[in-house]
């Protein structure tokens, strides 16, 4: 940033780190032992879909890209109660880097052609043995993960301590976001 961007208070975004992705597997292991949370195989990349042939090319694309082996997982989109797009991965529990692959695949795909500034979030659910839900969010337009735990019977309220306890638990694999006002309720995502 130039003395003349500091003057007039305009700042330069942050630019994703895609490549944090890959740190989860290796935090995966950090959640399965310190908390008993584990992958679900899902996982899911939200954005606001473009209007035109070029988005809708773009997202074909991705979608041939995924399914295109004998061994693909299932993917399908869905669009939320705010007009924004998930397309989730379905793929096997035990192949989580399999699945961060694919979820950076859909990220950078989007990015190339020119839709990163629609791009929101990717988030990787887990669970524990009774059925807690678990949510790593990586958010995009930070670079940064949370934690989103949604409290067990309860409506839509968090498990504050969870998602704090998790933040803790990461702190050393991954970019944790530090402000949690960015900590968004993801209700009725995918998988959480």
């Amino acid at each position: 940033m130039g003395f003349l961007d500091a003057i007039l208070g305009r700042t330069k975004p942050k630019q994703a780190n895609l490549d944090a992705l890959f740190a989860v597997p290796s935090s995966a292991i950090t959640l399965a032992a310190e908390a008993g949370l584990h992958p679900t195989g899902l996982g899911a990349v939200c954005y606001r879909a473009a209007g035109g042939g070029a988005f809708a090319q773009v997202q074909q694309e991705i979608l041939d890209l995924l399914t295109g082996t004998a061994d693909a997982p299932d993917v399908r989109l869905s669009t939320d109660e705010f007009g924004f797009t998930w397309l989730v991965v379905d793929d096997d529990p035990d192949d989580l880097t399999g699945l961060v692959t694919d979820l950076h695949a859909v990220n950078t795909t989007l990015e190339a052609h020119g839709f990163g500034p629609g791009l929101l979030c990717s988030l990787i659910p887990f669970a524990d043995a009774s059925g807690r839900r678990f949510g790593l969010v990586y958010l995009y337009k930070q670079g940064t993960f949370y934690p989103f735990a949604p409290q067990p019977g309860a409506g839509k309220q968090r498990d504050n301590l969870l998602e704090l306890r998790a933040r803790d638990m990461l702190a050393a694999d991954l970019p944790v976001e530090k402000d949690t006002g960015r900590w968004l309720a993801l209700w009725g995502a995918p998988g959480v």
